[in-house]
């Protein structure tokens, strides 16, 4: 058995993570969390704790979020550093815990995080999931934002349809008005189903979970509150500077998307064309019929079945290499 939350310096920063399992020999899943800066640590370790059966979970706090906001330069709030941090955890992980490697899970903005964490540094990482797959920043928020509305103009909900007029149409991904604008447009989304098929208020889905006294401390949930409007100001204009499509689709590990069909975060008409173009050594490409951007929780049991099975064959398969290689 381990449970451990502790701080890891990572490029110099040290950030929260939390290790949970129920037998130290099981393989590993570091779960990134999307936003950025939209800390998941609550929904990994209380709302999937049956994983810890046959996994040891790795929940991480970003550079600028929750247990890892205090005290962070925004200088450091950059794409290519989060990428070098989780590096540097994956690293960190396979010594502390005594793997050769680990598996990577990613969600919305965890997905571009973990596609170019594979993509440059593929050596300790078994395989990459990714759910809410990001595809192309640009196109992602065009689709999005027409999506909102038309759903708007077709309810005959003015209000939001002169909200969405002020902060857009996105340019380059960008919306008028910084932070204030993504937050009105993602608002709008979630009202019309476009991150959750059960729909509900942008408090309920987004804001109440990262309030869980059972996972987080007083000072988290401070640090949640406040670093997500941090990082998310300080890193949008890159993060939604990329076409996977075109940019990196080559990959050394096996390379998996669950994928919410009703997903308008990011959009899943953009999912075919890139997961077409991507050349790993293994892939697959689920749909969630009763998901949109989250099926990790929208349809949490088919989920950890599916990934369970995929996970261990590879774990079985690479423990089988390590008896031949000695």
């Amino acid at each position: 058995m381990i449970d451990v939350i502790k701080k890891v310096t990572l490029g110099g920063f040290p950030q929260k993570i939390h290790i949970k399992g129920n037998d130290e020999k099981n393989p590993v899943i570091l779960f990134l969390h999307g936003g950025p800066g939209i800390t998941n640590r609550a929904g990994v370790m209380q709302k999937h704790a049956g994983l810890r059966r046959d996994f040891t979970l790795v929940a991480w706090d970003q550079r600028g979020t929750c247990g890892s906001y205090k005290g962070v330069d925004v200088s450091t709030l950059t794409l290519d550093r989060l990428v070098e941090d989780a590096k540097e955890l994956v690293e960190y992980l396979c010594k502390e815990l005594k793997k050769e490697k680990i598996f990577i899970v990613g969600g919305s903005f965890g997905t571009e995080l973990g596609t170019f964490l594979a993509y440059r540094y593929p050596e300790k990482i078994a395989a990459y999931l990714g759910f809410g797959q990001v595809v192309n920043g640009v196109k992602n928020e065009e689709l999005s934002w027409n999506f909102t509305m038309e759903q708007a103009v077709k309810a005959g909900d003015e209000k939001s349809v002169e909200k969405l007029k002020e902060c857009g149409p996105p340019v380059k991904g960008q919306y008028k008005g910084g932070f204030k604008g993504l937050m009105t447009q993602r608002k709008i989304l979630q009202k019309y189903r476009g991150s959750s098929v059960k729909g509900g208020g942008f408090f309920k889905s987004a804001v109440l979970p990262r309030l869980d006294l059972r996972e987080y401390t007083y000072g988290d949930i401070y640090g949640s509150l406040k670093g997500y409007k941090v990082v998310l100001s300080a890193m949008w204009e890159s993060v939604t500077d990329y076409d996977f499509v075109s940019q990196c689709n080559k990959f050394s590990v096996p390379y998996y998307i669950f994928q919410g069909r009703h997903d308008m975060n990011t959009p899943s008409e953009l999912i075919e064309e890139f997961y077409n173009a991507v050349d790993a050594p293994d892939k697959d490409l689920v749909w969630f019929e009763n998901s949109a951007h989250g099926p990790f929780s929208e349809e949490a049991d088919k989920f950890e079945r599916l990934m369970t099975e995929k996970f261990l064959k590879i774990a079985k398969e690479e423990a089988e290499k390590e008896k031949v290689g000695s």
